[in-house]
């Protein structure tokens, strides 16, 4: 009888497994850093991050993942990133932990708003379409797939199918953002599933704001960026933002369209790029002050370089050895951009610098983290894109060390919309509206820019850190989910801190694939 009884228990256990196991092969495969990963860093050594950032503050406004569940969820979405310099180190968990607070349930699925506060010009939800580029390339690198997925399905069709009503109320980069989404997640039948939406979309920005002669005209306000020197709330300028951004657009749309096998779409989304490309060359390119600058409704260049005047190489646009990579000056230049705290939105040389008052949205100087990812990124594709003299890995580790710097206000990590840019201070820091405010990137910075993960469509794992040589002795970003594999980075100059060999070691799935002694420029086939 006994024997019996164990008999049946062990058919029962059997059994129960074989279940388990049919049923785990039906679900998407999300990386869970306590249970599969096999990198280097553990988790747990990161904790005291959030139990600090939870300690900061009286939880007045809790969404879908409230601060007592934060650890958990990043233990299961995020790559885990150690270094030496502490204060990055920090900024960077800070930065999931308040990333995470955005994540709001909705009875359509989850949405990522902007301020944690309601606003009066927001869709429903409190949506606001302006940083959804910028909520696509930092949430690319969660694992769960789910949020953004959801959050861009509700803003393309959560109106009774249609576009949100206040979706085109700023301009987008969501056909571009998304198109390199798909270069992390491998995700082709979601990518593809969004063409048509991204193609309707495109049509309608021709529809309502392209000029007679090709160009592309926006407000400031609507760009996100009110109160510029450029223009105004409601001027129709040529602005670099926006035409680089239907650029960025047009170019990912021919990729997907090739994807499809619609020759006559990629063809027809190449010639539009190729068009925007000669045209902004040609209109907004000021030769004078070797910049790209705003076209303003009476066909004259503005003549006053602006942040925006970097935008072009978030996406590649400007052609190169053209002399274009010149405008980089300025990014070094204390009377251009560099200032004490950071990246200025105006050249600092300008009799209208900060000339627009304090407190009300002002683009006329002051740095804006929203303006400082776009111009770090598209610093990053220079160093790896274009054959230059004018900028270096060290001027970009310099204004990355600057925005770390800058996140912090009374002392605690902060993220907010604007600061001083000699003094450090946030300008609205004590308003409830401007804490957590998600309208920029910082950890793809991190991913992509200073350790240098290059996302690729092809699969191929590439990675050209951008730190220099002697700053770091170690670094290591671990639990990575990229195509599907777990990537790991790390550099380790004697190799005793992670026993792993001295230099650069890349891992996919817990072996070794390249190594080398320096800091250089790798590609995995």
């Amino acid at each position: 009888m006994v024997q019996y009884k164990k008999s049946i228990r062990s058919v029962f256990i059997i059994l129960m497994f074989i279940t388990l196991g049919a049923c785990s092969s039906t679900k998407p495969v999300i990386s869970n850093t306590t249970e599969t990963n096999k990198g280097i860093l553990q988790a747990s050594e990161f904790k005291h991050y959030v139990t600090y950032f939870n300690t900061m503050e009286d939880e007045n406004i809790a969404e879908a993942i409230p601060n007592d569940s934060a650890w958990v969820w990043m233990e299961k979405n995020i790559p885990l990133f150690e270094c030496p310099q502490q204060n990055f180190e920090e900024i960077y968990y800070y930065r999931w932990w308040s990333l995470r607070k955005h994540i709001k349930k909705t009875p359509q699925g989850y949405a990522i708003t902007e301020f944690l506060v309601d606003r009066s010009y927001a869709d429903k939800y409190n949506l606001i379409s302006c940083a959804l580029g910028h909520h696509i390339m930092e949430f690319r690198w969660v694992h769960n797939p789910v949020y953004i997925n959801e959050n861009v399905q509700l803003w393309y069709r959560g109106n009774d199918g249609e576009l949100m009503k206040k979706f085109r109320k700023f301009s987008s980069w969501n056909a571009y953002a998304l198109y390199n989404k798909y270069k992390v997640d491998n995700d082709k039948d979601f990518l593809l599933d969004m063409f048509p939406d991204l193609v309707k979309e495109y049509a309608l920005w021709e529809g309502d704001r392209q000029r007679k002669d090709g160009l592309f005209w926006q407000n400031d306000v609507k760009d996100g960026m009110e109160e510029s020197i450029s223009g105004g709330r409601r001027v129709r300028n040529a602005r670099p933002t926006i035409n680089s951004y239907m650029f960025g657009n047009a170019m990912a749309l021919a990729e997907m369209a090739q994807m499809k096998d619609d020759n006559v779409k990629e063809h027809y989304f190449k010639t539009k790029a190729a068009t925007l490309q000669e045209l902004i060359e040609e209109k907004l390119w000021n030769p004078k002050d070797s910049f790209f600058e705003t076209f303003t409704e009476k066909d004259t260049l503005a003549q006053v370089r602006e942040a925006i005047g970097f935008i072009p190489w978030y996406f590649n646009l400007p052609e190169k050895n053209k002399g274009y990579e010149k405008a980089w000056e300025q990014f070094k230049d204390e009377n251009g951009f560099n200032a004490p705290f950071g990246l200025t939105t105006a050249e600092r040389r300008s009799p209208l610098f900060r000339s627009h008052g304090s407190g009300t949205c002002e683009w006329d100087g002051a740095v804006w983290p929203f303006a400082t990812s776009q111009t770090l990124t598209a610093l990053a594709n220079v160093l790896n894109s274009y054959t230059q003299e004018v900028v270096t890995k060290d001027d970009y580790f310099l204004q990355l060390n600057k925005y770390v710097e800058s996140q912090y206000y009374r002392g605690r990590p902060y993220i907010g919309e604007y600061l001083d840019e000699t003094t450090g201070y946030w300008l609205m820091g004590d308003r409830e509206r401007s804490r957590y405010y998600n309208h920029s990137t910082f950890n793809d910075l991190i991913i992509t820019g200073l350790v240098g993960l290059r996302p690729r469509a092809d699969g191929k794992i590439e990675v050209n850190p951008l730190i220099p040589e002697n700053t770091w002795d170690w670094f290591c970003l671990d639990n990575v989910l990229y195509h599907g594999n777990t990537i790991t980075i790390l550099w380790d100059k004697t190799g005793d801190k992670y026993q792993k060999g001295k230099g650069l070691r890349i891992f996919k799935n817990g072996e070794e694939v390249a190594s080398s002694n320096s800091l250089e420029h790798l590609v995995i086939e």
